[in-house]
Protein backbone atom coordinates (compact mmCIF):
# COMPACT_ATOMS: atom_id res chain seq x y z
CA UNK A 1 0.00 0.00 0.00
CA UNK A 2 1.83 3.05 -0.97
CA UNK A 3 1.13 6.61 -1.90
CA UNK A 4 0.31 6.50 -4.75
CA UNK A 5 -2.45 4.12 -4.07
CA UNK A 6 -3.38 6.05 -1.53
CA UNK A 7 -3.99 9.16 -3.94
CA UNK A 8 -5.54 7.10 -6.45
CA UNK A 9 -8.41 5.77 -3.96
CA UNK A 10 -8.71 9.34 -2.81
CA UNK A 11 -9.40 10.19 -6.58
CA UNK A 12 -11.92 8.12 -7.17
CA UNK A 13 -13.98 8.47 -3.96
CA UNK A 14 -17.13 10.55 -4.57
CA UNK A 15 -16.43 14.17 -2.37
CA UNK A 16 -12.55 14.16 -2.67
CA UNK A 17 -11.18 17.23 -4.86
CA UNK A 18 -7.82 18.05 -5.56
CA UNK A 19 -7.24 20.51 -3.30
CA UNK A 20 -8.64 17.98 -0.08
CA UNK A 21 -6.32 15.27 -1.68
CA UNK A 22 -2.79 17.44 -1.93
CA UNK A 23 -3.84 18.23 1.50
CA UNK A 24 -3.86 15.40 3.10
CA UNK A 25 -1.09 13.88 1.20
CA UNK A 26 0.64 16.95 2.48
CA UNK A 27 -0.14 16.10 5.70
CA UNK A 28 0.57 12.60 5.92
CA UNK A 29 4.22 13.74 4.82
CA UNK A 30 4.35 15.98 7.34
CA UNK A 31 3.66 13.76 10.32
CA UNK A 32 4.91 10.22 8.52
CA UNK A 33 1.70 8.77 8.21
CA UNK A 34 1.78 5.83 6.38
CA UNK A 35 -1.14 5.37 3.78
CA UNK A 36 -2.42 2.14 6.49
CA UNK A 37 -2.20 4.30 9.24
CA UNK A 38 -4.35 6.76 7.17
CA UNK A 39 -7.00 4.35 6.18
CA UNK A 40 -7.16 3.29 9.90
CA UNK A 41 -8.31 6.96 11.62
CA UNK A 42 -11.42 7.94 12.82
CA UNK A 43 -14.44 9.60 12.06
CA UNK A 44 -13.13 12.27 14.68
CA UNK A 45 -9.63 12.44 13.75
CA UNK A 46 -10.47 12.54 9.76
CA UNK A 47 -12.88 15.76 10.35
CA UNK A 48 -10.50 17.23 12.88
CA UNK A 49 -6.72 16.44 11.86
CA UNK A 50 -7.63 16.46 8.15
CA UNK A 51 -10.62 18.88 7.84
CA UNK A 52 -13.14 16.67 5.90
CA UNK A 53 -16.49 17.21 6.48
CA UNK A 54 -18.82 14.88 8.20
CA UNK A 55 -20.35 12.94 5.71
CA UNK A 56 -17.06 12.52 3.87
CA UNK A 57 -15.53 11.63 6.56
CA UNK A 58 -18.34 8.60 6.78
CA UNK A 59 -18.06 7.94 3.28
CA UNK A 60 -13.92 7.35 3.70
CA UNK A 61 -14.33 5.14 6.36
CA UNK A 62 -17.24 3.11 4.95
CA UNK A 63 -15.34 2.60 1.31
CA UNK A 64 -11.69 3.22 2.10
CA UNK A 65 -10.41 0.02 1.84
CA UNK A 66 -12.47 -1.08 -0.82
CA UNK A 67 -11.14 1.85 -2.94
CA UNK A 68 -7.46 1.12 -1.75
CA UNK A 69 -8.36 -2.30 -3.33
CA UNK A 70 -9.40 -1.06 -6.26
CA UNK A 71 -6.61 1.71 -6.82
CA UNK A 72 -4.40 -0.82 -6.47
CA UNK A 73 -6.03 -2.84 -9.33
CA UNK A 74 -5.38 0.20 -11.39
CA UNK A 75 -1.86 1.19 -10.94
CA UNK A 76 -0.74 -1.97 -11.98
CA UNK A 77 -2.65 -0.69 -14.96
CA UNK A 78 -1.61 2.34 -15.27
CA UNK A 79 2.58 1.28 -14.78
CA UNK A 80 2.10 -0.96 -17.49
CA UNK A 81 1.34 2.08 -19.74
CA UNK A 82 3.61 4.63 -18.11
CA UNK A 83 0.76 6.90 -16.47
CA UNK A 84 1.83 9.18 -14.14
CA UNK A 85 0.04 10.67 -11.07
CA UNK A 86 0.94 14.13 -10.14
CA UNK A 87 -0.95 16.16 -6.90
CA UNK A 88 0.42 19.52 -5.98
CA UNK A 89 2.42 17.60 -3.10
CA UNK A 90 4.98 15.92 -5.81
CA UNK A 91 7.52 17.43 -7.11
CA UNK A 92 6.60 16.31 -10.71
CA UNK A 93 3.77 18.61 -10.83
CA UNK A 94 4.09 21.17 -13.19
CA UNK A 95 5.17 24.27 -11.71
CA UNK A 96 3.67 26.82 -14.20
CA UNK A 97 0.48 25.95 -12.39
CA UNK A 98 1.68 27.06 -9.02
CA UNK A 99 2.96 30.55 -11.06
CA UNK A 100 0.06 30.92 -13.12
CA UNK A 101 -3.05 31.26 -10.14
CA UNK A 102 -2.76 29.97 -6.59
CA UNK A 103 -4.96 27.27 -6.01
CA UNK A 104 -4.12 25.07 -9.18
CA UNK A 105 -6.08 21.65 -10.37
CA UNK A 106 -4.65 19.23 -7.33
CA UNK A 107 -4.64 16.27 -9.33
CA UNK A 108 -3.20 15.40 -12.73
CA UNK A 109 -3.07 12.26 -14.79
CA UNK A 110 -0.25 12.58 -17.36
CA UNK A 111 0.78 9.84 -20.51
CA UNK A 112 3.70 10.57 -22.64
CA UNK A 113 6.79 12.88 -22.72
CA UNK A 114 6.19 14.98 -19.97
CA UNK A 115 9.71 17.14 -20.78
CA UNK A 116 7.68 18.64 -22.95
CA UNK A 117 6.31 21.10 -20.21
CA UNK A 118 10.25 22.22 -19.46
CA UNK A 119 9.99 23.66 -22.95
CA UNK A 120 9.06 27.18 -24.37
CA UNK A 121 5.60 26.12 -24.58
CA UNK A 122 2.63 28.20 -26.04
CA UNK A 123 -1.03 27.68 -26.82
CA UNK A 124 -3.25 29.56 -29.82
CA UNK A 125 -6.39 29.93 -28.07
CA UNK A 126 -9.69 30.99 -29.99
CA UNK A 127 -13.17 31.27 -28.58
CA UNK A 128 -16.09 28.95 -29.17
CA UNK A 129 -17.82 29.44 -32.75
CA UNK A 130 -15.39 31.55 -34.07
CA UNK A 131 -15.42 33.46 -37.75
CA UNK A 132 -13.85 31.18 -40.70
CA UNK A 133 -11.73 34.12 -40.74
CA UNK A 134 -9.97 33.44 -37.78
CA UNK A 135 -9.20 29.95 -38.37
CA UNK A 136 -6.31 30.40 -41.03
CA UNK A 137 -4.95 32.42 -38.43
CA UNK A 138 -4.92 29.76 -36.11
CA UNK A 139 -2.99 27.88 -37.95
CA UNK A 140 -0.27 30.57 -38.98
CA UNK A 141 0.14 31.61 -35.46
CA UNK A 142 0.40 27.92 -34.43
CA UNK A 143 3.10 26.75 -37.42
CA UNK A 144 4.84 30.07 -36.36
CA UNK A 145 5.53 28.99 -33.14
CA UNK A 146 6.20 24.96 -34.05
CA UNK A 147 8.99 26.24 -36.24
CA UNK A 148 10.54 28.43 -33.71
CA UNK A 149 10.99 25.19 -32.17
CA UNK A 150 8.52 26.03 -29.38
CA UNK A 151 5.43 23.36 -28.15
CA UNK A 152 1.88 23.78 -28.78
CA UNK A 153 -0.80 23.15 -25.78
CA UNK A 154 -3.94 22.79 -27.23
CA UNK A 155 -7.06 19.77 -26.57
CA UNK A 156 -9.28 18.65 -28.95
CA UNK A 157 -13.01 18.66 -28.66
CA UNK A 158 -13.67 22.09 -30.09
CA UNK A 159 -12.91 23.09 -33.79
CA UNK A 160 -11.20 25.61 -32.87
CA UNK A 161 -8.66 23.51 -30.73
CA UNK A 162 -8.51 21.15 -33.53
CA UNK A 163 -7.43 23.25 -36.22
CA UNK A 164 -4.28 24.15 -33.86
CA UNK A 165 -3.61 19.98 -32.73
CA UNK A 166 -2.98 19.32 -36.27
CA UNK A 167 -0.73 22.09 -37.38
CA UNK A 168 2.43 19.66 -35.30
CA UNK A 169 1.49 16.69 -36.93
CA UNK A 170 2.08 18.33 -40.36
CA UNK A 171 5.89 19.03 -39.34
CA UNK A 172 6.21 16.08 -37.13
CA UNK A 173 6.32 17.99 -33.79
CA UNK A 174 5.35 17.79 -30.30
CA UNK A 175 2.15 18.86 -28.88
CA UNK A 176 0.45 18.96 -25.04
CA UNK A 177 -3.01 17.68 -25.12
CA UNK A 178 -5.27 18.30 -22.24
CA UNK A 179 -8.41 16.14 -21.82
CA UNK A 180 -11.60 17.18 -20.52
CA UNK A 181 -12.18 13.45 -19.60
CA UNK A 182 -10.30 10.12 -18.47
CA UNK A 183 -6.93 9.16 -20.62
CA UNK A 184 -8.89 5.97 -21.48
CA UNK A 185 -11.87 7.51 -22.58
CA UNK A 186 -9.86 10.02 -24.93
CA UNK A 187 -7.52 7.92 -26.37
CA UNK A 188 -9.02 4.34 -26.43
CA UNK A 189 -8.35 1.28 -23.90
CA UNK A 190 -4.64 0.85 -24.97
CA UNK A 191 -4.10 4.70 -24.77
CA UNK A 192 -2.75 4.58 -28.45
CA UNK A 193 -6.15 6.75 -30.35
CA UNK A 194 -5.43 9.69 -31.93
CA UNK A 195 -8.35 11.77 -30.37
CA UNK A 196 -10.19 12.91 -33.10
CA UNK A 197 -10.73 11.80 -36.91
CA UNK A 198 -8.74 14.96 -38.38
CA UNK A 199 -5.15 14.18 -36.87
CA UNK A 200 -5.62 10.85 -37.57
CA UNK A 201 -5.34 11.85 -41.58
CA UNK A 202 -1.44 12.97 -40.59
CA UNK A 203 -0.64 10.36 -37.71
CA UNK A 204 -2.96 7.07 -37.01
CA UNK A 205 -2.36 6.23 -33.36
CA UNK A 206 -0.88 8.88 -30.36
CA UNK A 207 2.42 8.67 -30.13
CA UNK A 208 3.50 9.00 -26.34
CA UNK A 209 7.58 9.07 -27.27
CA UNK A 210 6.37 12.72 -28.95
CA UNK A 211 3.57 13.76 -27.43
CA UNK A 212 2.19 14.70 -23.95
CA UNK A 213 -1.51 13.63 -22.56
CA UNK A 214 -2.74 15.20 -19.71
CA UNK A 215 -5.89 14.89 -17.23
CA UNK A 216 -7.43 16.47 -14.69
CA UNK A 217 -10.54 13.46 -14.49
CA UNK A 218 -9.88 10.44 -13.22
CA UNK A 219 -8.30 7.83 -15.95
CA UNK A 220 -11.71 6.43 -16.73
CA UNK A 221 -14.04 9.41 -15.87
CA UNK A 222 -16.25 10.99 -18.00
CA UNK A 223 -16.66 14.55 -19.04
CA UNK A 224 -18.15 16.90 -16.04
CA UNK A 225 -19.93 19.60 -15.96
CA UNK A 226 -17.26 22.11 -14.97
CA UNK A 227 -14.49 20.33 -17.33
CA UNK A 228 -13.95 22.57 -20.12
CA UNK A 229 -13.57 25.35 -18.00
CA UNK A 230 -10.54 23.31 -16.36
CA UNK A 231 -10.05 22.09 -19.35
CA UNK A 232 -9.47 26.02 -20.82
CA UNK A 233 -7.68 27.28 -17.71
CA UNK A 234 -4.84 23.58 -17.51
CA UNK A 235 -4.43 24.79 -21.10
CA UNK A 236 -3.62 28.25 -20.53
CA UNK A 237 -1.34 28.08 -17.22
CA UNK A 238 1.09 25.38 -18.72
CA UNK A 239 1.98 27.95 -21.75
CA UNK A 240 4.31 30.28 -21.66
CA UNK A 241 2.52 32.39 -24.20
CA UNK A 242 -0.93 33.15 -25.09
CA UNK A 243 -1.69 34.12 -28.72
CA UNK A 244 -5.65 34.63 -28.81
CA UNK A 245 -7.55 35.11 -32.44
CA UNK A 246 -11.16 35.50 -31.90
CA UNK A 247 -11.31 36.22 -28.10
CA UNK A 248 -15.16 36.83 -27.30
CA UNK A 249 -15.66 39.90 -24.87
CA UNK A 250 -16.40 38.69 -21.51
CA UNK A 251 -15.96 35.09 -22.51
CA UNK A 252 -13.85 32.76 -20.74
CA UNK A 253 -10.81 33.19 -23.37
CA UNK A 254 -10.91 36.94 -22.34
CA UNK A 255 -10.52 36.09 -18.67
CA UNK A 256 -7.37 33.42 -19.40
CA UNK A 257 -5.97 36.60 -21.32
CA UNK A 258 -5.89 38.63 -18.36
CA UNK A 259 -4.69 35.95 -16.01
CA UNK A 260 -2.22 35.45 -18.09
CA UNK A 261 -0.80 39.00 -18.38
CA UNK A 262 -1.20 38.93 -14.46
CA UNK A 263 0.92 35.90 -14.23
CA UNK A 264 3.72 37.50 -16.19
CA UNK A 265 3.33 35.68 -19.44
CA UNK A 266 3.27 36.93 -22.92
CA UNK A 267 -0.03 37.37 -24.71
CA UNK A 268 -0.32 38.53 -28.38
CA UNK A 269 -3.88 39.47 -29.71
CA UNK A 270 -4.97 39.37 -33.24
CA UNK A 271 -6.19 43.07 -33.75
CA UNK A 272 -9.08 42.46 -35.50
CA UNK A 273 -10.93 40.33 -32.76
CA UNK A 274 -13.19 41.90 -30.44
CA UNK A 275 -11.61 42.14 -27.58
CA UNK A 276 -8.54 43.79 -29.00
CA UNK A 277 -9.43 47.30 -27.53
CA UNK A 278 -9.67 46.22 -23.90
CA UNK A 279 -6.78 43.67 -23.78
CA UNK A 280 -4.41 46.03 -25.74
CA UNK A 281 -5.48 48.32 -23.15
CA UNK A 282 -3.75 46.11 -20.61
CA UNK A 283 -0.77 45.37 -22.03
CA UNK A 284 -1.61 42.26 -24.80
CA UNK A 285 0.82 42.81 -27.90
CA UNK A 286 -0.62 42.69 -31.59
CA UNK A 287 -1.24 39.66 -33.13
CA UNK A 288 -1.32 40.22 -37.41
CA UNK A 289 -2.14 38.18 -40.36
CA UNK A 290 1.33 38.90 -42.23
CA UNK A 291 3.65 39.43 -39.17
CA UNK A 292 3.41 37.07 -35.90
CA UNK A 293 6.76 38.40 -34.67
Amino acid sequence: MTRRTLTLALAQTKGFGGKTISRILVRCDLFGLSPEEFLSLSEASLMEDYRLKPALAERWKILGRQKMEEAQRLLERLDRHGVTVATVADAHYPRQLEQFEHSPTGVLYLYGNARLLDGNTFTVCSSRKSPEAAFPIIEQAVEDGVLAGEVLVTSHDTSEYQRAAVVPLRWGSPRVLVFDTGLFRALGDDLSEEPFSAARLWRYKFDPSTDLALSPVPPFGEFHRNANAVRDRLVVALSRRFDGVWISPGGNMEKLAQLSMRAGRRVRIWQRCPAWDSLSSIGAQPLTDMSLG
